[in-house]
């Protein structure tokens, strides 16, 4: 579950990690309101507007931009607010933009000049502990430095029985190269951070940039942080933050519904049960010349009503130009099965694509009879390659 940058920053705060302070609005006023109450918590006299969307590279997009004064916090914010912000990490649509994070300017004038650094937290499937990513190349693209410069990215296993070792902090701070005030500083804030990643249960935390303020002081300028959606039940405060206008609507639904599914840029749409199979089966779409328009597990209990829930769903999507239903009747006969998508064909009324039922395992050969002696438009195979054919046939 993917969290915004104010509620991540947040969520970091709660930690002890230092973050560049600011408010969010919903209206230009509501706006200018934000950046008055900054002024005179923090004397800051520059706003920063940061559209609040799940999506990088918003900056590229005009989704974040310097305000000097108050008048140009209420035009920035309302130009900002409502617009459809396209970033590189969003659809040709963009994303709606609800609402903006007025911020405090943190790049003030002093001693030193400020640096940005990248750092970010993840597991390291690899070996089974948790990482800490970081680089002096804060600012930029992670992707670009990997591969322009890949020297100067660094990480530090961290082992998840231990937690962050005060040396491992220090090696941090060393190898981007600060000392001093910075260098303590930069200890507690990477020990913080990975304090709040771990207790949060999250899957990432990235923080781009990291900044050394001209003052030595290392805050979080941004913040992207996802959560382990599977142990969002030990964190009923952080489920509660989940903001579903900036999730699919089709997945939405179909999560509400208790089906599991993912939208997908194909034509054939899929109706299995067990991820397992669903893989297998979205290759079988491909060697046949198709793609893949969902992945859709309908789970064990493949009945009428969530047989026609599932149809419901893949509809939804104009791209899709053929359905391949493709069970295996293990837990679930297959005639039932079979039953289930009669039944919820007759109650939808006509289906306007090409239906391709693949039935294997318990009472296969009766499921097929029933598909077979309906009378609906609906397409029957038992075997893979039958099934793959078929599919071949509708989309030719």
């Amino acid at each position: 579950m993917n969290l915004h940058e104010y509620q991540g920053k947040e969520l970091l705060s709660s930690f002890g990690v230092r973050i560049q302070r600011g408010i969010v609005a919903q209206s230009a006023k509501e706006a200018v309101d934000a950046a008055k109450q900054l002024t005179a918590e923090t004397e800051t006299g520059w706003h920063v507007i940061k559209a609040q969307v799940h999506a990088g590279g918003r900056g590229k997009g005009g989704g974040v931009k310097l305000a000097k004064n108050l008048k140009e916090v209420e035009e920035i914010a309302g130009q900002i607010i409502g617009m459809d912000l396209v970033t590189p990490q969003t659809s040709a649509e963009g994303k709606r933009v609800h609402q903006v994070l007025v911020a405090e300017d943190v790049y003030y004038p002093g001693e030193n000049e400020p640096d940005e650094y990248y750092m970010s937290v993840l597991l390291n499937r690899a070996t089974g502990r948790n990482m800490i990513v970081y680089s002096t190349e804060g600012g930029m693209d992670i992707e670009t430095v990997a591969e322009e410069t890949p020297e100067l990215i660094h990480n530090e296993e961290i082992d998840p029985a231990t937690g962050i070792l005060p040396f491992q902090a220090r090696r941090i701070a060393f190898n981007l190269g600060l000392s001093g005030t910075a260098f303590k500083e930069m200890t507690k804030f990477v020990t913080a951070l990975y304090t709040a990643y771990d207790k949060s249960d999250s899957s990432l935390f990235e923080i781009n940039p990291v900044l050394k303020t001209s003052d030595s002081k290392i805050m979080a300028v941004d913040a992207k942080v996802t959560l382990d959606a599977n142990a969002l039940y030990r964190h009923r405060d952080l489920a509660e933050l989940r903001d579903l206008r900036e999730e699919n609507q089709i997945e939405v639904e179909a999560g509400a519904l208790g089906l599991n599914y993912v939208d997908l840029d194909g034509n054939v749409g899929c109706m299995v049960n067990g991820a397992g199979l669903a893989m297998a089966t979205m290759d079988l779409i491909k060697q046949a010349g198709g793609e893949p328009a969902n992945f859709l597990d309908v789970g064990g209990t493949a009945d009428a009503a969530r047989v026609e829930a599932a149809f419901k769903i893949i509809l939804k999507d104009p791209a899709v130009k053929a359905i391949l239903i493709n069970i295996f009747g293990g837990i679930v006969r297959c005639d039932r099965v079979a039953q289930g998508v009669i039944d919820a064909y007759k109650n939808m009324g006509n289906i306007n694509v090409p239906i391709i039922v693949r039935l294997q395992g318990t009472n296969a050969d009766i499921a097929k009879e029933l598909i077979d002696n309906s009378g609906l438009d609906v397409m029957s195979a038992t075997e893979f390659q039958e099934a793959a054919d078929k599919v071949q046939e509708v989309l030719a």
